[in-house]
């Protein structure tokens, strides 16, 4: 068993798609309890049931994931956007499933292709979103570790016209600065990240204090790109980076 907790500061647009950025804390929980996985989501965690043996050279993941997001909830910066009135939180809930493919260039790197696929509960969208993603993690050294992620996300109508579509009150509201737009599901964005992690001691095998580094970015895509809300008060191209201390017990 065992168990890693964190807290950091993001650096990330305002909303998706914007082209202004705030700062925001973040925390991170990962690790395995009894033999269940624990790995974080943005802005959220999914569980893993299944338990894996690194020397079979494949293991498998299944369990459920839950997510919170506060796209244009709070924290608006661009006034425009902002008046054209906040949106609902976000709950989204789902399951996970994956493969994992160990020992590939080292005897302590893996290979993993997985997809989430979650529903909203809190009202807010009230549609569906799937993302598969492909991750490679490997040891640098004894103290060192990196994670390089690509994903992409699929969102369905209903997400999609409740984020991208601008309504006639919407527009009336920003005093026409956004045109009337009607979205459609597809996929909404392409996404790279690397996060990195750098035990404090050297060894991050006897747990304790790590620093952990990440860098990403996503290109917003059809109608996510070209709704007004990123064509003409943001930007396709969406940068994330953030630093934090994190503790393995």
């Amino acid at each position: 068993d065992r168990i890693t907790v964190g807290v950091g500061a993001v650096y990330a647009p305002s909303y998706r798609g914007s082209d202004d950025y705030s700062v925001n804390p973040v925390p991170v929980v990962l690790g395995q309890i009894g033999g269940i996985g624990i790995n974080p989501r943005a802005g959220g965690v999914a569980l893993d049931f299944i338990p894996d043996d690194r020397d079979s050279g494949f293991g498998f993941s299944l369990g459920p994931v839950a997510t919170y997001s506060a796209n244009r909830a709070r924290g608006i910066r661009d006034d425009v956007v902002r008046s054209a009135g906040k949106l609902d939180e976000a709950i989204e809930v789902g399951g996970t499933a994956g493969v994992t493919a160990y020992k590939l260039l080292n005897p302590y790197d893996s290979l993993t292709l997985s997809a989430d696929v979650r529903w909203d509960v809190a009202g807010a969208h009230k549609g569906m979103v799937w993302t598969p993603s492909l991750t490679y993690m490997t040891p640098l050294s004894r103290g060192s570790i990196v994670s390089l992620n690509i994903s992409a996300r699929h969102v369905d109508d209903d997400f999609a016209q409740y984020y991208y579509s601008v309504t006639p009150g919407q527009s009336l509201r920003t005093g026409g600065a956004l045109p009337v737009y009607g979205a459609d599901g597809g996929w909404d964005s392409a996404n790279i990240g690397l996060l990195g992690a750098l035990d404090l001691d050297g060894n991050l095998l006897n747990g304790g204090f790590q620093v952990i580094g990440i860098v990403a970015y996503s290109k917003m895509l059809n109608d996510a790109k070209d709704t007004p809300f990123t064509s003409i008060r943001g930007d396709a191209d969406q940068w994330v980076g953030g630093l934090g201390l994190a503790y393995t017990f």
